[in-house]
C-alpha cells in the first residue's frame, strides 16, 4: 500500500464525468497510522472467530494502530467512489452469509446512486431485500434483524427520508444494547447520500450529522474518497456497534485508485491530509475539497495549513486533533452542518475542553447558514461555505 493523493473535487453529479486524482496536498507517514490491513482470504474465518474489529476506546491513540502500513504488492486499481462502496459490500457479503442489504431499490435497480448494482443477481432477493417506501418500518427491521444475529446494511435513498426513521434509530439502534442490560447487540450500518447537491431543494439537501450526534450509542463516520469509502464501510459492517455512515450526494464519482489488496480503516482516526505549521483545519466529507483548493491559494500567500479529515464524527480523534494543535495552535473547523448545534460546535467544546492550553487564537467555525437550502443556484452556494471564506478566515486567524 502507498499513500493516496486526495482525488480533485467534483463539478456534477447526475450524469457525472469520470474525477481524476490531484497531487495537490500531501498525506503524511501519519496516515499510515489510521489503516488497519486484515488479512486476506486465508484467514477470514480466524479474523471473525470470537469477534470482530471493534474499536472500543473513546480516543483513538498511536499504541491502537500498527506502526507501519503493510506494502501493496501491485499497483491497485481505479474505481469511483460508489464502485469503492459497492466493492466493500460484496467483500463483506460474499465472507460472511449474515451481511444483508434493506432499502429502497437497493435491489434489480442497483439503489438510486448504484451502490448496490448487480448485487441481487449475486446474493438474491433475500439478502439484497427491496422494501416499500417505509423509512421508519425498514429500519425496524433492520435492528430486529441485527438483534438476532444478523449485520443488515440499511440504506436511505436520501438521508432525508431517514428523519421519518428516527425514532427506530434512536430509541432502538442506539440504547437497546444498554436498555437490555447488554443482552442484544445491534450491529447495524445505515447509510446513504445526503449533503447540499446541485439544486436538490431543502428536502434533499439535508445533513443529519446534527441530527444523530446526541444519540447515545450510536457511531458517525464520513466518508470523503474512494479509498477511505472501502474502508470505512467494511470497518463499518464488522464493527458490534451501529454505525451511521455519511456519504455525499456530489462525492459519488470520485476517481481515485485504491489496493486490490483487502485492507480495513479504524472507525474513529481521523486522516492528515496535508501537514503544515500555521494553522489547523479540521474538515469532512465534501468540504475536505473546498479546503484543498483553499490551501493551493494559501500557500501561495506565505501560509502553510495543515489539514485533517475528521472522518470519525461521533467519537473525535482527539489524538491526531490534539497533536496537530500542540504544532500549530491556531483552529479553523470547516463544515457542510448548520451553524447551530452542528459538528463543529461539538468539535470546538472538545477542543477548548481539551486543548485550551495550546490555544494563541480563538477557534473559528464556518459552517452552513441557518437556512433551509434553496433551490436557486447562487443562494444554494451562498449557504454553504466557498474556498474563498476559508482563506479569509485562515489569513485572520494568523494576524
Amino acid at each position: 500500500w502507498r499513500p493516496l493523493p486526495p482525488s480533485t473535487p467534483p463539478r456534477g453529479w447526475d450524469p457525472p464525468p469520470p474525477f481524476s486524482s490531484s497531487s495537490a496536498g500531501r498525506r503524511s507517514a501519519s496516515a499510515a497510522r489510521s489503516v488497519r490491513v486484515a488479512a486476506a482470504a486465508g484467514s477470514g474465518a480466524a479474523r471473525r472467530a470470537g469477534g470482530r474489529m471493534v474499536a472500543r476506546a473513546a480516543v483513538a491513540s498511536k499504541a491502537e494502530s500498527p506502526a507501519s502500513a503493510a506494502s501493496s504488492k501491485s499497483d491497485g486499481h481505479e474505481v469511483l467512489l460508489f464502485e469503492a462502496l459497492r466493492e466493500a459490500l460484496i467483500e463483506e457479503m460474499k465472507e460472511d452469509p449474515t451481511v444483508c442489504v434493506f432499502g429502497e431499490d437497493v435491489g434489480h435497480y442497483g439503489g438510486s446512486y448504484k451502490v448496490t448494482k448487480g448485487l441481487a443477481e449475486m446474493f438474491g432477493d433475500l439478502r439484497v431485500l427491496d422494501t416499500p417506501i417505509a423509512e421508519n418500518s425498514f429500519t425496524g427491521m433492520g435492528v430486529g434483524a441485527a438483534m438476532k444475529g444478523l449485520r443488515p446494511v440499511v440504506e436511505g435513498m436520501n438521508m432525508g427520508f431517514l428523519l421519518l426513521a428516527y425514532n427506530q434509530i434512536s430509541n432502538n439502534c442506539g440504547m437497546l444494547h444498554y436498555t437490555s442490560g447488554g443482552q442484544f447487540k445491534i450491529p447495524i450500518v445505515i447509510r446513504g447520500p445526503g449533503g447540499v447537491g446541485r439544486q436538490l431543494g431543502a428536502e434533499h439537501s439535508q445533513r443529519l450529522e446534527s441530527y444523530f450526534q446526541s444519540i447515545p450509542g450510536l457511531q458517525m463516520v464520513a466518508c470523503s474518497t474512494p479509498y477511505n469509502a472501502k474502508g470505512l464501510m467494511k470497518a463499518a459492517i464488522r464493527s458490534e456497534n451501529p454505525v451511521v455512515l455519511f456519504e455525499h450526494v456530489l462525492l459519488y464519482n470520485l476517481k481515485e485508485k485504491i489496493p486490490d489488496e483487502e485492507y480495513v480503516l479504524c472507525l474513529e482516526e481521523a486522516e492528515m491530509v496535508r501537514p503544515g505549521e500555521h494553522v489547523t483545519i479540521l474538515t469532512y466529507s465534501r468540504m475536505r475539497y473546498h479546503v484543498m483548493q483553499a490551501a493551493k491559494t494559501l500557500v501561495n500567500k506565505g501560509y502553510d495549513p495543515e489539514v485533517i479529515d475528521i472522518r470519525s464524527l461521533k467519537p473525535f480523534d482527539l489524538h491526531t486533533i490534539g497533536n496537530s494543535i500542540k504544532k500549530t495552535h491556531r483552529v479553523l473547523i470547516v463544515e457542510e452542518c448548520m451553524r447551530t448545534g452542528g459538528i463543529g460546535a461539538s468539535l470546538r467544546s472538545a477542543i477548548i475542553d481539551n486543548f485550551w492550553d495550546y490555544l494563541d487564537a480563538p477557534i473559528m467555525c464556518l459552517s452552513s447558514q441557518d437556512v433551509p437550502t434553496p433551490y436557486a443556484a447562487p443562494l444554494e452556494d451562498a449557504t454553504v461555505v466557498q474556498p474563498a471564506q476559508i482563506v479569509a478566515a485562515v489569513e485572520q486567524i494568523c494576524q
